[in-house]
């Protein structure tokens, strides 16, 4: 079977590889699963560079998300053949962009079967970190009003999307118009083109000098510093990670003097609590069945990876990307 891996760090374009693999044989409680699509997003254009802050060995498999059809499982598995899934990489590096794969029913979640794949293969990366910083880490009420920086980005989308879908109102702040309009599309109240307009200056504005009960930012660096004069009080600011490249310092006698809260969100102690991924996917699928949710990717050929992973690094991705997994 083909596959793409990293095999070296470096510019992600240039590190990737095309190399082949042995069919999978399940053991015990694995199903067999064929995959259709893969999720990929920004931490994977930094782990092919060795800057993000899980460094599997090399060679490792590129994407860490992925749907497909299960075509066999052991008796008394909680899932049937033909069921659609999303399937999660197993170890760090683990390999999802191929045609089959071996996975434990703990790497598995039950999809709709009218759920495009390209959807499907976007569901928990993107969608979960934003319930997850949203909801659980930020407690997010309806009628309270959340920033999301990043917006036009897949967890940003989702953010979006999300809060909306619980009663909040949003303001998305993105740059350059096709981004913009993208995130008037996915129902943002307000949309601050940070390319023209000091999105401090316009929150202060909106709120009266208020400022917001949230602020759920994904960028870090200067972003998350302006992001400390937008506060209510009794905010919170959610770093959720730090795509502008620079990691900022929160100065505690601010947080003092404004009475907000920073708080930290990280997907993996929540990723390996089987019970409440599955609740948050399960209230993730209810949005999607009602038309809350309505993921926009950008599709590439198995063949094209290195141009999906240029995509991302550019900086033009709206949405997410997904990738094609190869023939069999």
């Amino acid at each position: 079977m083909r596959t793409w891996q990293v095999t070296e760090l470096g510019d992600p374009t240039k590190v990737v590889a095309q190399t082949e693999l042995d069919e999978p044989r399940p053991s015990g409680d694995e199903l067999l699963v064929r995959i259709q699509v893969v999720g990929l997003g920004f931490p994977d254009y930094l782990m092919a560079q060795g800057l993000y802050h899980d460094k599997p060995e090399l060679p490792f498999g590129i994407g860490g998300e992925s749907s497909g059809v299960v075509l066999q499982a052991p008796p008394g598995s909680p899932f049937n053949e033909g069921d659609h899934v999303l399937t999660l990489a197993g170890k760090k590096g683990g390999v999802v962009l191929t045609s089959r794969v071996a996975a434990a029913p703990e790497r598995l979640l039950k999809v709709p079967a009218d759920m495009p794949p390209e959807h499907a293969a976007v569901m928990f990366s993107g969608y979960q970190t934003s319930y997850v910083g949203l909801m659980r880490r930020g407690h997010l009420e309806a009628g309270q009003t959340v920033v999301v920086h990043g917006a036009s980005g897949g967890v940003g989308m989702a953010a979006v999307q999300i809060a909306k879908a619980r009663g909040a109102k949003v303001i998305a702040v993105a740059g350059g118009q096709r981004k913009v309009d993208a995130c008037r599309e996915w129902g943002a109240d307000v949309v601050i083109d940070h390319q023209k307009e000091d999105f401090v200056e316009v929150v202060k504005d909106l709120t009266n000098g208020r400022g917001v009960e949230m602020v759920f930012d994904p960028v870090g660096g200067e972003v998350f510093d302006k992001s400390r004069r937008i506060m209510a009080v009794e905010g919170r600011l959610i770093v959720v990670g730090f795509a502008g490249g620079t990691i900022p310092s929160a100065p505690a006698n601010h947080v003092l003097l404004k009475n907000y809260d920073v708080v930290g969100m990280r997907m993996r102690p929540f990723r390996e609590d089987p019970e409440y991924r599955q609740f948050v996917h399960d209230e993730l699928i209810q949005m999607y069945q009602d038309g809350a949710l309505k993921p926009w990717t950008s599709k590439y050929a198995f063949d094209d990876l290195p141009a999906a992973l240029a995509e991302i690094g550019e900086r033009q991705v709206i949405g997410r990307v997904v990738v094609t997994a190869p023939e069999e």
